[in-house]
């Protein structure tokens, strides 16, 4: 007799009716665009990122696809970080997926390199990420099943699986804490499994966002030429990749690495 479990029905597997998601730096970017792709899917959303007047905006902006709530925070520093902990665990009791979008980036020459700007990096990119997982780890065991995980998905780079193009030079933390993530992400998904809980990494490479509104500007047709696809990213194309890693798709997929750089993170 066949299991019910193995029926396959594409109509709902990539479905997120009733889960609930938070995406930290989810304002603007890469993050705005999983926030939008799951309220469409039909989660409920949590946004996070720095600036609060921002983070409210989007959230009312976002409000348009389903239910987003604002809860602003500095997740590079501890207190801010903790204070967002307690303040989702007041609005909710479970949490299905925690997106760790959030990040920053530094540029400058290798002999003026600032330590300040290189420790900005490595602690909202790496150090950050591990605390909240592991602070928002009950409320994702209290979502999670056997048959359906919880999720954790980190926003690595293609800049974490290969070092830097010429174009992007003098960005030596962001390339670092990007393959620290990936290798996080791995031990991560070891440690959680237990718990039900899958981890794994998107490492994107040009989407339009506020980080790459530079270089995009100066050498658009550079990245372009130098990318096997000829583009930079589409927000429906990172939007698939997250809905793919959060929904019943998904379920089984953990500690993997996944580009979406039209192939750039392997010339």
């Amino acid at each position: 007799m066949s299991d019910s479990r193995d029926t396959i029905n594409v109509a709902t597997l990539f479905d997120l009716k009733g889960k609930t998601a938070l995406v930290t730096g989810g304002s603007r970017g890469i993050g705005r665009m999983i926030a939008q792709a799951y309220l469409q899917a039909g989660a409920t959303v949590f946004i996070s990122s720095r600036k609060a007047e921002l983070c409210n905006q989007a959230a009312n902006e976002l409000s348009v696809s389903g239910p987003c709530y604002s809860l602003p925070a500095d997740i590079s520093h501890d207190e801010s970080r903790e204070r967002l902990v307690t303040t989702l665990a007041k609005h909710t009791n479970r949490l299905d997926i925690l997106v760790n979008n959030a990040g920053a980036a530094w540029g400058a020459p290798y002999e003026s390199f600032p330590s300040s700007g290189f420790r900005k990096v490595l602690e909202l990119n790496v150090t950050a990420l591990f605390f909240m997982t592991r602070d928002l780890t009950p409320l994702l065991e209290t979502a999670a099943s056997k048959d359906d995980p919880a999720r954790v998905i980190n926003i690595g780079s293609m800049d974490g699986l290969k070092a830097p193009t010429v174009l992007q030079t003098g960005t030596f933390p962001y390339s670092a804490s990007k393959a620290a993530v990936h290798h996080l992400t791995r031990s991560l998904a070891l440690e959680l499994a237990p718990l039900y809980i899958t981890v794994n990494a998107i490492a994107p490479g040009f989407f339009e966002s506020k980080m790459t509104q530079q270089p995009l500007q100066q050498f658009r047709s550079e990245i372009e030429k130098n990318c096997p696809l000829g583009r930079i990213g589409r927000p429906e194309e990172m939007a698939g990749i997250a809905i793919y890693l959060a929904s019943r798709a998904g379920a089984y997929t953990s500690g993997a690495i996944i580009p979406v750089d039209g192939g750039s993170s392997i010339t």
